[in-house]
């Protein structure tokens, strides 16, 4: 053990002219890279390069890829408001080995929302974005509970209907696109406000893409958290077309905006021929994927096919990773590194002469199909997403340290 000590204060000591035998500079920092963050804030007091480094964006990016972990929210029925209630401080987040799922640590929502709970907008990068779950609202917080800050952000100027984060890789920054809500059905909203961490700002963005002229009505599928990959953010809209006669018909596409150069386009669907009832646009070990629903042959089982786009942008890249045919689906979660996290209904059990039914938690391996009960506390489900430790620094108005 005082080996050890003896080691650990060799690394930690100031460097100095006569200390030939430190370790290099570039092997110390990449066994910092490797620690938590909780030491790491420690280690910044050690002395001005140290600071300097450990506050470096590389040395964050570096750091980021090192710790990756699973950070599971649960859902909450807002209940009606009155004046004075807040809710959201009940809220606990759990960050889980993103392969056990075992816990880790908790720690409880640190800020309020007077309008109900709050919603889990997303993860990027370590910081976790939130905002009310009443769609009225237009109150946003980015997180880090590692370095334990939070901040508010200004109100946006538009009624926002969505949101989304994004890392900007090439400014270091990280934004939030909100997308509002409109009101003349056939048209898509001309533009959305994008917040910069940076600037603590807001500003509008043109959509910048034509809008085919046989859309009836559009909405943004809104079943899943809008995915974050290759530095874009992405949107399913669902519009219904008419045709050359008085028919109608369904289609969809995905809407993609890069956060670096703040501009959109569109990414084609997959050809797939069958029924569906409903699909969702997210992502899958870092790849951009496609979850379609249909009816099984069986009653009660709801069929998902899973698509993963191979090669990002490239349209003829979509492949069909697999079909799952799934018993009593309630609630769809999303992926972990694993597979793919769904809520099923179970049988009534009976519970103090009474029958009481508890819905199950359960993690589908994509490989081998096989099915892994996942314990948790939620009662209404839970949002769920791949997160890691992060340094990324909250600054400027409205940050708040506890």
């Amino acid at each position: 053990m005082s080996q050890r000590k003896e080691e650990g204060g060799a690394i930690l000591r100031r460097r100095t002219k006569h200390d030939d035998d430190d370790l290099p500079d570039e092997i110390v920092l990449d066994i910092l890279a490797k620690l938590p963050v909780k030491y790491l804030l420690r280690f910044r007091c050690v002395c001005k390069p140290w600071y300097s480094s450990i506050a470096n964006p590389s040395f964050i990016s570096t750091h980021h890829l090192n710790h990756s972990y699973v950070i599971h929210i649960p859902r909450n029925i807002p209940i009606p408001f009155f004046p004075g209630s807040s809710h959201s401080s009940d809220q606990v987040c759990t960050l889980a080995c993103d392969r056990t799922f075992e816990t880790i640590s908790e720690f409880r929502v640190p800020f309020t929302f007077q309008s109900g709970f709050s919603h889990f907008v997303g993860s990027c990068n370590g910081m976790l974005c939130f905002t009310s779950s009443r769609s009225w609202s237009n109150v946003v917080y980015l997180w880090n509970p590692f370095i334990r800050k939070f901040k508010r952000l200004p109100n946006s100027q538009l009624f926002i209907m969505s949101l989304g984060i994004g890392f900007d890789s090439q400014n270091n920054d990280f934004k939030v696109v909100g997308i509002p809500r409109t009101f003349a059905k056939p048209k898509p909203p001309p533009e959305v406000e994008v917040y910069s961490l940076s600037s603590d700002s807001w500003k509008r963005v043109e959509l910048g893409i034509s809008w085919r002229p046989n859309v009836v009505s559009h909405k943004f599928n809104c079943v899943l958290r809008f995915p974050f990959v290759c530095g874009h953010l992405h949107w399913m809209i669902e519009m219904i077309e008419e045709g050359g006669g008085q028919e109608k018909h369904d289609t969809s596409t995905i809407l993609s905006f890069d956060v670096n150069s703040e501009k959109f386009k569109e990414l084609p669907l997959p050809d797939d021929e069958g029924s569906c009832i409903t699909k969702c646009v997210t992502s899958f070990k870092g790849k951009l994927a496609l979850i379609k629903f249909g009816n099984g042959t069986q009653p009660h089982i709801t069929q998902c096919s899973i698509w993963v786009m191979r090669e990002y942008s490239v349209i003829d890249s979509w492949n069909k990773l697999c079909v799952l045919s799934i018993e009593n689906l309630t609630d769809l979660i999303g992926f972990t590194k694993d597979g793919l996290l769904i809520r099923k209904s179970s049988r009534p059990v009976s519970t103090n002469s009474e029958l009481e039914s508890k819905d199950k938690f359960v993690l589908i391996d994509l490989e081998t199909l096989h099915e892994k009960e996942i314990s948790t506390h939620a009662k209404y489900g839970f949002d769920e997403a791949t997160y890691m430790e992060s340094l990324a620094l909250l600054d400027g108005t409205n940050v708040i340290s506890y």
